[in-house]
């Protein structure tokens, strides 16, 4: 009897173990909607989030990063496509980027929102991510959270490298390869700045408008530099610091996946002292 009691609790620990997880993450989608709810009943908006962690796959543990893919837009298009016309939209945006496509149609359907559009930056929206933001009538960015630039990517080299490459090298030492990647780079270059142009209509004025996309296309940093507000706010986009307190508690419930220690610890703040220590 005895043995039969400690292999059922061997059991039923190895059942418990293998559902813990499943539970957690119910519980943290509970807690993600909740939190949903409250804001939209605050600020009177309907509100999508597009966050991106790196996962790790059950068993084997390998890293995978996420990005703005097919899958993304089609949920974020039925969310905005099922929310009426005159509901204001806040977008929190936590992202690398990812692929043009995607993120164009986001972008496009935002832009196309008869009602206010927020896009909430908390910590970076790079790339694909900004491309969505110039969308936005209003752009909140967390003091030290980044956009960065548009530049297009031919595989893991910029298009605008390519592009150089041809006008500072003799074509007959350029081989077939790269003279194509180039082409495509000048095409895939022309194509995102004329959409961040269109992006920005009605938000500057058309000449700043065309710009402001060409400096974010065309290649003029490298492709992870960071766009803090304030040079974000020279470019004359429409970007604010004002985070709400929500909005970052939100980040908290999509904890990154890992199978280790955190390398960043601290004891929460209290909501009363967070208030306190509020410059007035």
């Amino acid at each position: 009897m005895g043995q039969f009691d400690f292999g059922s609790l061997i059991w039923l620990f190895f059942i418990l173990s293998a559902l813990q997880p499943i539970f957690q993450r119910r519980m943290l989608e509970n807690m993600r909607m909740r939190r949903i709810r409250k804001i939209e009943k605050s600020r009177g908006s309907r509100v999508i989030l597009l966050v991106h962690r790196q996962e790790t796959m059950s068993f084997l543990g390998f890293p995978i990063m996420r990005y703005i893919d097919i899958n993304d837009s089609e949920a974020v298009l039925r969310a905005v496509h099922s929310t009426d016309d005159d509901r204001p939209l806040d977008i929190v945006l936590h992202t690398p980027g990812g692929m043009v496509i995607a993120a164009t149609q986001i972008a496009r359907a935002v832009k196309a929102h008869k009602g206010k559009v927020t896009v909430f930056v908390p910590h970076f929206a790079m790339s694909g991510g900004t491309l969505i933001a110039l969308a936005a009538d209003e752009i909140v960015m967390s003091p030290h959270a980044t956009l960065g630039p548009v530049d297009p990517q031919l595989g893991n080299l910029p298009a605008a490298s390519l592009v150089r490459l041809l006008e500072r090298k003799p074509i007959e030492k350029v081989d077939d390869q790269t003279i194509i990647q180039a082409d495509m780079g000048a095409m895939a270059i022309a194509q995102v700045e004329a959409t961040a142009t269109e992006l920005l209509e009605g938000t500057l004025p058309p000449q700043k408008a065309k710009e402001t996309a060409k400096a974010l296309s065309e290649g003029r940093w490298t492709h992870d530099y960071p766009i803090f507000a304030d040079e974000a706010k020279e470019f004359g986009l429409p970007v604010s610091t004002d985070m709400p307190d929500d909005i970052l508690d939100m980040m908290a419930l999509y904890p990154q996946a890992t199978q280790r220690s955190p390398s960043v610890e601290y004891l929460p703040e209290s909501a009363e002292h967070r208030t306190l220590a509020r410059p007035r």
